[in-house]
């Protein structure tokens, strides 16, 4: 799907699960991918650039937002054949370069079946840097730690475009973050920015209009939601085992049991450290 005049958005389902993740393509003198979905991914990215009238042999960057499978999954072989440059910020390096020590640290059931292969690092970027696609066209790196330590926004002005990766949760989705304050900072680095024309996240469609700023707050405001809930639930049964308390948070969200996982429970914990503090949006402003 075709969004701006040079950025087309791919929408990569998850095999057996209604869940999906966006990688974004921005065309210009190449093409730069931005993430690149989960194992054999790149099929699908192949095939629509072909059909765009452009030739995947183009790609010559390719910036991971972060390290996790479901965005890392065709790194390796979109890197082969295309010869492509891989970008990431320096707290995810080890991850993406080491899949098998990602998985000891961060076990998920479905880690390998989204990604099978490492890839290796070509650039190492950081917060404030600019990637030069050609032809006048600039990325800016922000580092919005919280999901992960070396999470990534980037800022693509010509457009107005806003790439936030995993950085902004969405209404109704499973809670995955590792840090739930530097969280809520992260966004409100990202409000800071004026202009925003398009927010393009990893977990929600593009947004459009006066949608992109009410997506930040919205996710401001899902942080803050779960906060309330988990205290509500501890001041029931404070004496829960943290998967029984994780299940019942999940069912207040609206979510099946069956999204628990250790993502999960690192995320409830990551609020459970913060308890002594009403409101988070406060504490963080």
């Amino acid at each position: 799907m075709q969004v701006t005049e040079h950025i087309h958005a791919l929408k990569i389902p998850f095999r057996l699960s209604p869940r999906f993740v966006y990688v974004y393509l921005i065309y210009g003198e190449k093409i730069c991918l931005i993430d690149s979905g989960i194992l054999s991914s790149e099929e699908q990215i192949f095939e629509y650039i072909k059909k765009t009238g452009r030739d995947p042999a183009e790609i010559t960057l390719l910036v991971q937002t972060h390290s996790h499978p479901d965005h890392i999954g065709a790194s390796a072989e979109i890197k082969r054949f295309s010869g492509c440059r891989v970008a990431i910020h320096r707290e995810e390096k080890q991850w993406i370069e080491n899949i098998d020590l990602q998985f000891r640290e961060r076990p998920t059931g479905t880690f390998y079946s989204f990604v099978k292969s490492a890839v290796e690092v070509d650039m190492v970027i950081r917060d404030g840097d600019h990637l030069d696609l050609g032809a006048g066209q600039m990325l800016k790196v922000i580092h919005t730690p919280g999901h992960s330590r070396g999470m990534i926004s980037l800022w693509f002005a010509e457009e107005g475009a806003l790439f936030s990766g995993d950085a902004i949760p969405v209404k109704g989705g499973v809670p995955i973050y590792a840090d739930v304050l530097e969280s809520i900072k992260s966004i409100r680095k990202l409000k800071q920015i004026e202009g925003v024309k398009v927010l393009l996240s990893s977990w929600n469609d593009p947004a459009l209009g006066d949608r992109t700023y009410e997506g930040m707050d919205e996710g401001l405001r899902y942080f803050q939601n779960l906060h309330e809930i988990l205290r509500k639930r501890i001041a029931a049964s404070p004496s829960l085992a943290i998967k029984e308390l994780c299940a019942r948070v999940l069912k207040d969200l609206g979510l099946p049991e069956t999204f628990l996982n250790p993502n999960v429970v690192a995320s409830i914990e990551a609020h459970l450290k913060e308890m002594r503090h009403q409101d988070l949006l406060k504490v963080s402003s």
